[in-house]
């Protein structure tokens, strides 16, 4: 039995530019005043220290004044920031005790707040290289976006009310801009032209389940579904476009829906000056978390051998084999094992109506 072996991801800097993965929910101010308040805190620790032992201390520029507060702190100042000027220095057992086992410490944490800084800056390029790899190994069966207009950023939304994870949704787009609203959603976006197969590879199209063409022009929806049909032969690919003339050019480059939008939109519009109830109810369907929504599921046990008609859900249609059946078919008149029921849900709680 031949076993496989899991190899680490090997960092790949060129991914960088092009992938982006979701920014930390803690801003960079956010964390710049978190590392600010404890190395302040490791200063004003060191010059209580210092203060409540100053009969340890000696200040060879005034020798038998004691030490004041405000000599506390300049000393802690220099010390933690190793610049150590000598003019005030531990003379006692105790006090060099304290400077050992407790300014010490507090000098090496105030040195690794904001050298770590520093060094976290010079490392951001390897460490998010590492992050992608890492991403990239597990990456399998997510849906990729192809443009984050307003038809991508709607898909996204249905994606995300049908309960799909962000971490298996990726965005590719050329608009940074767009990219950025992207990543706000926790999504990982790639920077690109979605016509390019080295685009889509980074993308992982040839593990993705699905990919939604949601471009501004007909042409490139045709040339990103060729590209992507080309790279993965069994991707489910959807596709929208302006014009009802480019539909067949969509199907014959390999897509397996196609959503003519402008057309789409033009009806309702039309229904909406005789029938706005009928725009309602279809919008309500189309919206996967709230009201009513149109979903997909498995014939049960149960309900083998019987009507599509006379179940306790509204079945609007029925998936068997490759092939929809309307309802009323006399083809799906029973139910086989296997077939697949498209019908209405109620997506929002009663009472929360």
């Amino acid at each position: 039995m031949r076993s496989e072996v899991r190899r680490r991801p090997i960092a790949d800097p060129t991914l960088v530019g092009p992938v982006r993965m979701p920014d930390s929910t803690v801003t960079p101010l956010v964390s710049l005043l978190r590392r600010l308040a404890i190395a302040m805190g490791a200063l004003v620790a060191t010059a209580l220290i210092v203060y409540f032992g100053r009969d340890g201390y000696i200040d060879n520029n005034a020798e038998g004044s004691p030490i004041s507060l405000l000599d506390a702190f300049y000393y802690s100042t220099v010390s933690v920031s190793t610049t150590g000027y000598g003019d005030i220095v531990p003379v006692s057992d105790a006090a060099r005790l304290w400077t050992t086992i407790v300014v010490t410490p507090l000098r090496l944490i105030f040195l690794i707040t904001f050298v770590g800084t520093t060094v976290e800056l010079l490392t951001e390029r390897s460490r998010q290289s590492f992050r992608i790899e890492r991403w990239r190994s597990r990456l399998r069966d997510h849906t990729i976006v192809v443009g984050y207009g307003t038809k991508g950023r709607a898909a996204v939304e249905t994606l995300l009310g049908d309960d799909k994870r962000p971490d298996d949704i990726i965005v590719v787009d050329t608009d940074r801009a767009q990219l950025d609203a992207a990543s706000a959603l926790g999504l990982v976006t790639v920077t690109g032209n979605a016509t390019r197969s080295s685009v889509l590879r980074i993308a992982g199209v040839a593990h993705a389940s699905a990919i939604i063409v949601a471009t501004n022009r007909d042409d490139t929806a045709v040339l990103v579904t060729l590209t992507a049909r080309e790279l993965s032969p069994t991707i489910r690919i959807v596709a929208a476009v302006r014009e009802s003339e480019n539909v067949h050019l969509l199907r014959q480059s390999g897509a397996n829906s196609v959503v003519v939008s402008a057309e789409t939109a033009g009806r309702l519009l039309g229904a909406a000056t005789t029938s706005p109830n009928v725009v309602e109810v279809v919008e309500d369907l189309l919206t996967p978390d709230a009201g009513f929504a149109i979903s997909e599921r498995e014939v049960e046990e149960a309900e083998v051998g019987g009507s599509p008609r006379h179940l306790g859900d509204i079945v609007l249609a029925v998936v068997r084999g490759d092939t929809l059946h309307r309802v009323d078919s006399s083809k799906v008149d029973s139910l086989d094992r296997g077939d697949r029921l498209l019908y209405v849900r109620k997506a929002t709680p009663p009472d929360e109506d």
